[in-house]
């Protein structure tokens, strides 16, 4: 049986391995930074530091700068919306105290150029959370209020672009920041992550193994029965050919995460996939013409060596 499940693995129309591409031009190296897909071009923004953003076009192979945020922003899941790039639940300044950014970034391709958003509500700002987008609406889940210092919650909630009107979900089964949530089939997945604690120093070291899942439906939310093989924070996640992934990230080893792993929702298990060329976190994962794109971060717990590499996954 287990011959029969490798022979399948390696055999699936999915079974790649990761290539580093060589382009023209190359990104300014960076970590704790976002990586994204907007009208068949790749956008790496943000990090620690103030930043310029970089834009890699897959049709000539080549590199080129954008418009810089106009405040230091790290730390975020950025998501695509009525054709511009929306940061919220960003972090920025200095280590371990960290503050939230107070409302929405939003990156205009056409303009290039950056205009504020929605404020975030007040008792409800953080960093370090997940973002994704469902049916027209935002939704902004768990994150960190004090850096990396205290203060991970379960928060979910959800955010009326057009209007600006915010409104209050049922929390998360489990509180968690340094993470990315994906929508997949109507449900929002919260993976991996961590309660980040420097106050007690257990920084890297309180990740969160199980999954939890948010019904759009029902409102309600679940976790799985199996956990995350390989509990990391700092990772990268996106939906891909019907399949949550989890990319990358960072624990209490030395060297960050090169794991792909993989769950499949129609038979509740979880994949290895083909790892990483090099293991990396604070980034993120685009998809693009049926690839996986993934850009700089950093090559080992916390700060560094940071990365400006590019990879691509294409099966």
């Amino acid at each position: 049986m287990l011959r029969f499940l490798v022979l399948c693995l390696l055999t699936s129309p999915l079974a790649a391995d990761w290539r580093m591409v060589h382009a023209e031009g190359a990104p300014l190296a960076r970590h704790e930074a976002a990586f994204v897909e907007l009208n068949g071009k790749l956008y790496l923004l943000g990090g620690r530091g103030e930043k310029p953003m970089d834009v890699y076009d897959p049709q000539t192979n080549a590199w080129t700068k954008a418009a810089q945020p106009p405040i230091e922003i790290h730390h975020f899941q950025p998501v695509v919306f009525d054709g511009k790039i929306w940061v919220l639940g960003a972090l920025t300044g200095k280590y371990p105290h960290e503050t939230p950014v107070p409302h929405a970034l939003l990156y205009d391709p056409a303009a290039d150029a950056w205009s504020q958003g929605p404020n975030i509500p007040r008792k409800r700002q953080r960093g370090a959370a997940g973002v994704s987008v469902y049916n027209e609406k935002i939704y902004l889940a768990g994150g960190i209020v004090d850096g990396h210092w205290e203060g991970t919650q379960p928060w979910l909630d959800e955010l009326e672009p057009v209007s600006g009107r915010w409104r209050q979900l049922p929390d998360m089964p489990h509180a968690r920041d340094h993470f990315q949530t994906v929508v997949l089939d109507g449900k929002l997945y919260a993976a991996a992550g961590r309660r980040s604690s420097a106050k007690t120093k257990e920084t890297f070291t309180l990740t969160v193994g199980e999954v939890d899942v948010f019904d759009f439906e029902s409102g309600a939310w679940t976790s799985l029965e199996k956990s995350l093989p390989t509990q990391r924070a700092g990772n990268f996640a996106v939906a891909y050919h019907g399949r949550l992934l989890v990319l990358g990230g960072e624990s209490p080893q030395k060297l960050a995460h090169a794991q792909v792993e993989a769950y499949d929702p129609a038979s509740g298990s979880w994949e290895t996939w083909s790892p990483l060329t090099i293991g990396r976190h604070g980034t993120g994962v685009a998809v693009l013409d049926g690839k996986l794109w993934v850009a700089a971060g950093s090559a080992n717990r916390g700060g560094g060596p940071e990365l400006n590499s590019l990879e691509v996954y294409a099966p």
